[in-house]
């Protein structure tokens, strides 16, 4: 099955992902051959040992896969499962937009309650994939612009359609370089945010901005006022918190969609509004 819809994939992802695919694959040759090395030269006493230490490492990290099985039950059940005959309407965006990806699964969908936060997220465990969407986000979606709900189940269909969680686990070990892992996940929330505007492009614009004002705020945004933010509310805290975060800055995602945010597609009868060019001068101060 081939895409049916185009996007464009961050250029800066697949250079992240390759760093972290020579990172991982050093480290573990690495920690292949130092073993190897340590077995080699160790009496019986001391292996025992080394083994003891490996089997409490497997431990810590069998517990980490115990406790996301147990944020996945969580979810499946505390959380509303969409399908066909629950919240239809819903079901049937993450199957068209699925559809359009060309991909051969329809993740589970789950709505929870999650005290007043706007957000959702994809995941994926025993090679099943997952999306949760919270509450609120829907509420104020389904209430405001159904389009914004569409924009979020895309992005994070993206996550998925892009296999994001499987490439995270393949380089697991490039997780030590600093700074590198959260460049690639900014990179991946980029590619995410192509796809769901090839998908919903009407939705991209009040998604978020909603994701940054609130569920009522975001109708005042002035998206080229949020926009100019990026070159006038700088600094080194400005630029550092970002490099560390696994998210872009808000605004920075708003600009890398501006074509949208400040050409939005009109209502059916309406004239489009005038071209906004890529001149990036417009935001700054005069």
């Amino acid at each position: 099955m081939t895409d049916t819809v185009k996007y464009a994939v961050e250029p800066k992802e697949g250079l992240y992902f390759a760093l972290r695919i020579i990172f991982a694959l050093a480290l573990y040759l690495m920690i292949s051959y130092t073993l190897y090395e340590v077995f080699s030269k160790l009496d019986a006493v001391q292996s025992a040992g080394i083994t003891m230490v490996l089997v409490y490492m497997g431990a810590i990290m069998l517990f980490f896969v115990i406790q996301f099985g147990v944020m996945i039950g969580h979810i499946k059940g505390n959380g509303i499962k969409v399908n066909a005959h629950q919240f239809p309407e819903i079901d049937a965006v993450v199957t068209k937009q699925t559809e359009k990806l060309g991909m051969s699964n329809k993740p589970s969908v789950y709505i929870l309650q999650s005290g007043g936060i706007l957000n959702a997220f994809a995941a994926r465990f025993v090679g099943s994939n997952y999306i949760v969407l919270y509450s609120d986000l829907v509420e104020a979606a389904l209430e405001s612009d159904p389009h914004v709900l569409e924009f979020v189940i895309a992005h994070e269909l993206g996550h998925i359609k892009r296999r994001h969680m499987q490439k995270r686990l393949w380089t697991l070990p490039a997780a030590a370089i600093p700074f590198l892992g959260a460049a690639y996940s900014r990179a991946c929330e980029y590619t995410c945010d192509n796809i769901g505007a090839a998908l919903a492009p009407n939705g991209v614009k009040n998604g978020l901005q909603m994701l940054a004002a609130g569920r009522k705020l975001f109708k005042e945004v002035n998206a080229k006022e949020m926009m100019r933010q990026n070159y006038n509310d700088t600094g080194f805290w400005y630029w550092f918190a970002e490099k560390v975060s696994s998210h872009p800055h808000l605004s920075n995602r708003l600009e890398k969609q501006r074509e949208l945010t400040l050409n939005p597609t009109p209502p059916k009868g309406q004239p489009p509004a005038p071209h906004v060019t890529d001149d990036h001068s417009r935001y700054m101060p005069s």
